[in-house]
């Protein structure tokens, strides 16, 4: 038993060494052992089966099924192309709404509202946007209508019947001093005034429109943090925060 034993010791027993490759074949490389050729088998398998499971599934496939893919992609060229997603969230807003709170927010809107309220109330949007009120004249007669003359009706000069506003009239500019007969240079600085200041009020209109939806944003993270069931109705964009419905909850 003993000698059995010991002739079964891995110790007494010589290293088997597998052959290496020849000399005059040294130009090919190691030569490839069993394990070598195992695991290219398994590998060459493994592709084949992969390709001809796409194979199967390209036959199979229903041209006329739906796919999400087809929401997101368009044809270009013969090529399908995925759709660029549009962004949720603007970089600026981001920053915001990581280090400021909603209710510093809230009161920065509020005050960039009033500051409009009160440019409004002191430039009576006179030409915004280049668009001016209409003002209709009625006659009773179509000879009326040809031989109507509006500086004679507005009873003004014809260079100043384009003018929406501070239109004088005949007996003003005869009796009385205008600013614009008197210093043409200043009549300049009050419209150069003028149009900075509606710039001002387009540039606090577009802030507190960004501010709002910054608002309504917080508010929804926070909204969300509630345990209620709720479901997502619109996405979120630049201009709108995203729109969930919640599951009503009775309230005791």
């Amino acid at each position: 038993k003993m000698s059995s034993f010991r002739k079964a010791l891995k110790s007494n027993q010589r290293d088997h060494k597998e052959r290496s490759q020849p000399g005059f074949r040294k130009h090919l490389g190691l030569l490839e052992k069993k394990k070598d050729y195992k695991l290219r088998a398994d590998d060459y398998h493994r592709k084949q089966k992969t390709l001809n499971a796409l194979r199967k599934k390209a036959m199979c496939k229903n041209p006329d099924e739906f796919y999400f893919k087809m929401v997101h992609s368009q044809l270009q060229d013969g090529v399908h192309v995925i759709k660029d997603k549009q962004e949720e969230m603007t970089e600026e807003q981001k920053k915001i709404m990581r280090t400021q709170d909603i209710r510093y927010v809230e009161m920065k809107r509020v005050a960039e509202a009033k500051k409009i309220e009160r440019l409004k109330s002191e430039l009576h949007l006179l030409d915004a946007d280049g668009k001016q009120n209409k003002h209709t004249f009625f006659v009773d007669t179509k000879k009326e209508v040809e031989d109507f003359d509006l500086a004679t009706h507005l009873n003004t000069v014809p260079e100043l019947v384009e003018r929406a506003y501070n239109r004088p009239t005949l007996d003003t500019l005869v009796n009385k001093r205008v600013l614009g007969a008197v210093a043409p240079q200043k009549v300049k600085r009050l419209a150069k005034k003028r149009r900075r200041q509606y710039d001002e009020l387009c540039q606090r209109i577009d802030r507190e429109k960004k501010m709002f939806v910054i608002t309504q944003k917080i508010q929804t993270r926070k909204d969300l943090q509630d345990k209620n069931k709720k479901v997502k109705v619109q996405k979120e964009t630049t201009s709108a925060p995203a729109v969930y419905k919640f599951e009503a909850k009775r309230k005791r």
